[in-house]
């Protein structure tokens, strides 16, 4: 369990856990010889019964706000230490809002010096402290008068601070931790202490250092100052680890994380607590993450909603805590509660957008959430799995529990998707309609007519979907409705037998096909439509046909010069064939309309090579 101190200047709070623990939290010269706490310092007091109770102590002056916020992240249980003779001061209100704005740990009161006050003032100052927690939201805080120097009350606080409970451990969590101190110890090497806001790590685990992104092996450990072979999160953990890193690459705000991730979030969208009204509804800012330190720009969408855009990435997760102070870093203006990591450049306030955010903020747990992401948009399992850290049990069980479609590693709305289907199925029968010369369509060409708007992988994924559920049928990669199945008749069969034998490497018209059979131009146009949709021939034109064989052999031609990194234009293509310029380019034409290549100024580039295949890819 890990207990942070808060309270104004001066007020006896390394003090006081020296006379719990026996340990004197100060530990920089210049602390010691100035009397006064400037850096995050830490105590631990083991327990009979096994565990070990840790302290965090942070400064009291204001100058020192920063270091304070560092030390308040992931915290079980908050002390607050008035001095009795002293009363609320200026960080006792500081301190006190800020835990509010950081989570609302469960918080005791520890009133100091008792020695140096009269009962009628230490009363006094309690009643006051009691108006001020419950106003804050601590309605219930105990009460404990204690004197460092005379040792009261100290035994009823230690009993006390020894009763309490811990939240019980998210196994679900990955593991991470916000590094707060780095130092190395001779034989042993570089060090790193932080409290873990979620997960276990091992020794011999592999991490990931954040910002410097580079990986970690951890050699040893220790959790609540004491060696261990694992440690979980909220415990406060030292690891010693080895790696491409040096201690002067390090800095406070730095984290170690289970699963890589190179870039932080810059672009973000928060659920806002305002202590007062903003003076600008964008205007510049401090945030303080964990142990992290950022400046950057807040803009409000809405009540309730803002966007911020950091100078400084940060490693976040959704339903982390910020606090947000001004430009000077003087006041704090409130909290922000991480609902969006990486938010969209523009139309942020559209209504629909604003109404997804909504939400968001309303959502409790991952169920929820997950099921707010999908209402909006298809989502990539990777990303909600890091934006909520889970492993990936966790994250079986929660999708088993959702049941979202699941197309390669998207996670789409089963509405959605029902959706996205039909409009698949409507597209390809309007190109039936349209297009009764061709056999089908090509994957792509699909995706472009039905759902041009849309992640063109998400599309292909929920294609390959609706031919495993035999929605669609495929036959040498054109794409085709299952009752979409021409055949000749019994004179079309007499009748192709003659036309058949005409077609060498050359294409034909029907106009030309008919004058040397001696037949009805009408009667060859219908035969070599349904020849077409069979997959016999291939119109390259209206009424200009090339045996299929024919388009696989220039289709490979292309796919031969895409291999080799290049592309195909009009008069390469015409000395590859050998044939007139008006051919070919009715060839390419033809394979850009099908989206077999697509065209960038003279040049034709591969676009679905699954098309134009004895059997699809």
């Amino acid at each position: 369990m890990i207990i942070a101190t808060a309270g104004h200047v001066d007020h006896g709070k390394t003090a006081l856990l020296q006379a719990l623990t026996g340990i004197n939290a100060d530990r920089l010269p210049e602390e010691q010889r100035r009397g006064m706490t400037i850096d995050l310092g830490y105590a631990y007091w083991p327990q009979p019964a096994g565990h070990t109770l840790g302290f965090i102590d942070v400064p009291g002056h204001e100058k020192f706000l920063a270091n304070m916020l560092a030390g308040i992240g992931g915290i079980h249980h908050a002390l607050l230490v008035v001095a009795c003779d002293d009363g609320i001061m200026p960080q006792t209100r500081e301190h006190l809002q800020l835990l509010s704005l950081a989570g609302q740990p469960p918080l005791s009161v520890a009133f100091t010096k008792a020695d140096r006050a009269e009962n009628a003032r230490i009363a006094e100052v309690q009643q006051q402290v009691a108006q001020l927690t419950q106003a804050l939201g601590w309605p219930d805080a105990p009460q404990f008068v204690t004197s460092s120097h005379t040792g009261q009350g100290i035994d009823a606080l230690r009993e006390h601070l020894n009763g309490l409970t811990p939240p019980a451990y998210d196994r679900r969590r990955r593991f991470r931790l916000a590094i707060d101190r780095a130092f190395t110890l001779k034989g042993t090497g570089l060090v790193v202490t932080g409290t873990a806001l979620g997960g276990e790590v091992s020794v011999g685990d592999s991490l990931w250092l954040s910002r410097l992104n580079v990986p970690l092996r951890v050699r040893a450990l220790h959790a609540q100052n004491q060696p261990v072979s694992r440690a979980q999160a909220g415990q406060r953990i030292a690891l010693n680890i080895a790696g491409e890193v040096e201690k002067a690459q390090l800095c406070r705000g730095d984290w170690l994380l289970q699963q890589p991730q190179p870039e932080g979030t810059q672009r973000l969208i928060v659920a806002l607590h305002l202590l007062q009204p903003l003076k600008s509804a964008s205007q510049p800012v401090h945030i303080h993450h964990a142990a992290s330190h950022v400046t950057g720009r807040l803009t409000l969408l809405e009540d309730g909603l803002a966007e911020l855009v950091l100078n400084a990435p940060l490693w976040l997760a959704e339903q982390d805590r910020l606090i947000i102070r001004d430009s000077n870093a003087q006041h704090s203006l409130g909290a922000g509660r991480v609902l969006l990591l990486n938010s969209k450049k523009r139309g942020k306030r559209q209504p629909a957008y604003l109404s997804w955010l909504r939400q968001l903020a309303a959502a409790t747990d991952e169920g929820s959430s997950l099921r707010a992401h999908l209402s909006h948009q298809p989502v990539p399992s990777a990303d909600f799995a890091w934006a909520h850290q889970l492993t990936a049990p966790a994250l079986d069980a929660l999708l088993t529990d959702i049941a979202p479609v699941r197309l390669g590693s998207m996670l789409m709305d089963a509405a959605q998707s029902s959706d996205w289907q039909q409009r698949l199925l409507a597209a390809l029968a309007h190109f039936h309609q349209h297009h009764p010369e061709l056999p089908g369509i090509g994957y792509d060409r699909l995706r472009r007519v039905a759902l041009p708007d849309q992640p063109a992988g998400l599309v292909l994924a929920l294609i390959d979907q609706a031919l495993a559920q035999g929605q669609l049928q495929q036959k040498n990669g054109w794409l085709h409705l299952p009752d979409f199945e021409p055949h000749f008749s019994a004179q079309e069969t007499a009748l192709w037998q003659q036309v058949a034998p005409l077609f060498g490497d050359q294409p034909l018209w029907v106009r030309d096909i008919a004058t040397a059979l001696q037949q009805d131009e009408e009667t060859i146009r219908s035969l070599l439509l349904t020849a077409a949709r069979l997959g016999h021939l291939t119109a390259i034109v209206r009424d200009r046909y090339y045996r299929s064989e024919q388009i696989q052999i220039f289709a490979d031609l292309i796919r031969q010069r895409a291999a080799q990194g290049g592309s195909t234009s009009a008069a390469d293509f015409r000395n590859q064939l050998g044939t007139g310029r008006k051919v070919a380019v009715q060839i390419l034409e033809f394979f850009d309309r099908s989206g077999f290549t697509r065209r960038r100024g003279n040049d034709h580039l591969l676009r679905d090579e699954r098309l134009f295949t004895a059997t699809a890819r």
